[in-house]
């Protein structure tokens, strides 16, 4: 958008800026950002994302960046957009490619002082028992309408077939299923491509790492939490793999026609949608919630994998071991949800593209056990630094519609990481440091160097002092699985 070029932006405060509205913009942009991340942004053109995204129709309040905002398909990373159910719309680029890529935190009840001799060891066993790389596949074979009622059922349904326990349930966003999904809106090339990855970590930035607590913030919420200083814990990265991507790149397609026939005018054809109650924006709804549901049991497969791994290393059950689920959430995902705006209750569609819900304590949809302190937000880090663990707010509730950063974001593409870091050299580095590294790729390794993302400490930080977050504890690197 050019005239966002000739545009002033207006520092609302330190951690947050406006893009006023002008040209075919409905409501402003705003960006929870600094000086110095605003003119990244400003560089790589993701702020004329923001703008753009704030010409959709029935988009309320503002076209919202996070602080790890960069350059995405049609939304920037780290975006989030809310629109009004009657008037609004529902954009494949508005989710992303990778639907309900998310990440989930596992505490033990191991001090990693006391077991850091067997930390190479036990990252052998997680890279032998969990399939990575490039189209990795997984042992798990589902059955066609199997493959249905993992679409439908999601973790419970999971969990009913051995992998897991009941309570982990109590800890995942939305209880382990998203209402809605209809399989037989889901392609037969999106089955073929996820029909053999539930379990499977894939590539690019995803990972399971193991962790130690290296610092506490907020002692009451880490209680509450299970998080206690020196803790040995597992965070887990990873989506719905091909057939979340196939699901994107078909209602991409179908979403560009839609948007013609209703009059829908696209500063960028990568904006593609369709109003929430078209028949388009009903169906992509229903197929996303297939993802969503596919790639949770993902991750719950994995964490199944992680438990096992557990117990071979260290010759106890994993219920021994304390190996309990902290939470999981999804940064890729659009939902349906009320929020207050201009002082009146709403029903909204809030699209959050490389961004995690921030709910605070209170809220119905935070589960029982987290109500009083608010949702537990896990932030992933690069693998040379930290990853935190923050919680909801009521700020975050006025300011982002409950949203909040979802990782540290990229400031170099991936090909460019390739030709300026060579793999093996930075796999070296890394244990040096101390971390053990298993990766299904050299390249890929590379291409996820810690110079390839932001600061996580500062985009962290700006979350906090802004409020849509607050620090409970960060955790730093000790081994890491890549795919």
């Amino acid at each position: 958008m050019e005239t966002l070029l000739n545009t002033d932006l207006i520092e609302i405060n330190p951690y947050l800026w406006e893009i006023p509205p002008s040209g075919a913009m409905r409501v402003p942009g705003r960006i929870f950002a600094d000086r110095q991340l605003m003119e990244k942004a400003r560089e790589e053109r993701a702020l004329e994302q923001v703008a753009n995204v704030a010409c959709l129709p029935g988009i309320v309040t503002a076209s919202l960046a996070m602080p790890d905002i960069h350059w995405g398909y049609g939304f920037a990373i780290g975006g989030v957009a809310a629109f009004a159910m009657d008037e609004g719309v529902i954009s494949p680029g508005g989710v992303g490619y990778d639907i309900a890529c998310g990440v989930r935190l596992l505490r033990t009840n191991l001090l990693a002082p006391e077991v850091n001799t067997a930390i190479p060891g036990l990252v052998h066993e997680l890279a032998r028992m969990i399939p990575a790389g490039v189209g990795s596949r997984g042992n798990l074979r589902l059955k066609p309408k199997e493959m249905d009622d993992l679409m439908t059922g999601g973790v419970p349904w999971i969990i009913e077939r051995g992998f897991g326990r009941p309570d982990d349930v109590d800890a995942i966003e939305d209880g382990g299923v998203l209402a809605g999904a209809d399989p037989s809106l889901v392609s037969a090339r999106a089955r073929e491509r996820g029909f053999s990855q539930p379990g499977t970590l894939g590539a690019g930035n995803h990972f399971a790492e193991v962790q130690v607590v290296e610092e506490i913030f907020d002692r009451e919420s880490a209680a509450v939490f299970g998080i206690v200083k020196d803790q040995l814990c597992v965070m887990l990265h990873s989506g719905s793999r091909g057939l979340g991507h196939q699901v994107c790149t078909d209602y991409v397609k179908i979403m560009g026609p839609a948007a013609a026939r209703e009059g829908i005018i696209l500063p960028d054809r990568q904006l593609a949608c369709a109003p929430i109650g078209s028949r388009e924006g009903k169906e992509y709804y229903a197929a996303m919630a297939c993802a969503v549901n596919f790639a949770r049991c993902n991750r719950q497969v994995m964490t199944h994998m992680i438990r096992r791994s557990f117990e071979y290393v260290f010759k106890s059950s994993a219920e021994q071991l304390g190996l309990e689920l902290v939470y999981d959430v999804s940064h890729n995902v659009a939902k349906f949800e009320e929020h207050q705006v201009g002082g009146r209750k709403m029903r909204l569609c809030v699209h959050r593209k490389g961004a995690t819900r921030s709910f605070p304590g209170g809220h119905p949809d935070v589960p029982a056990r987290y109500r009083q302190t608010g949702q537990p937000v896990i932030v992933p880090g690069d693998m040379g630094t930290a990853s935190y663990l923050l919680k909801g707010t009521e700020e975050a509730m006025s300011l982002s519609f409950g949203s909040t950063c979802h990782g540290a974001g990229r400031v170099m593409g991936r090909r460019a990481a390739r030709r300026m870091i060579r793999g093996h050299e930075l796999k070296a580095r890394l244990e040096a440091q101390g971390i053990t590294v298993r990766a299904g790729s050299i390249k890929g390794l590379a291409e996820e160097a810690p110079e390839a993302y932001k600061d996580v400490n500062k985009v962290v930080d700006l979350c906090h002092k802004a409020g849509i977050s607050h620090k409970v504890a960060k955790l730093r690197p000790l081994g890491v699985v890549k795919g």
